[in-house]
């Protein structure tokens, strides 16, 4: 198959963590608003009441680090900028958020394996309100 084609088939919205995250939030009885493009960086979920976002970003496209990141071996010349690139855009985005008062929480696609502990850290970001 030709890479191009495969890249293309890749989705950005409504992924298998993504659906996964957002039936765990609205089970916690939170309602949000999804993929704000008003925002930077077009959060996955707004919180507009407490004027915070979530971001759950894919390990390989955001360069996480982890076991599921990995930079390609073939054509490494672009992938090592692009997967750079968006790392920077990433924290432009936050600290842009944070300049328009809101605040950001990161969860990470290898996270969402182990629901509890995103259970307990989206529980304790959501709980205090900003007023």
């Amino acid at each position: 198959m030709d890479r191009s084609e495969n890249m293309r088939r890749i989705k950005s919205r409504n992924t298998a963590p993504e659906m996964a995250l957002r039936r765990l939030v609205h089970g916690m009885g939170y309602r949000y608003r999804l993929h704000r493009a008003d925002l930077p960086g077009t959060p996955d979920m707004v919180f507009p009441g407490r004027r915070k976002v979530i971001f759950l970003h894919g390990c390989f496209w955001h360069d996480h680090g982890c076991k599921l990141s990995h930079t390609p071996k073939s054509n490494a010349s672009y992938w090592g900028p692009k997967l750079a690139r968006n790392r920077l855009r990433d924290q432009a985005n936050v600290e842009a958020l944070r300049d328009l008062g809101w605040k950001c929480l990161v969860i990470w696609e290898c996270d969402v394996a182990q629901l509890e502990k995103v259970r307990k850290r989206v529980t304790k970001y959501l709980r205090i309100r900003k007023f």
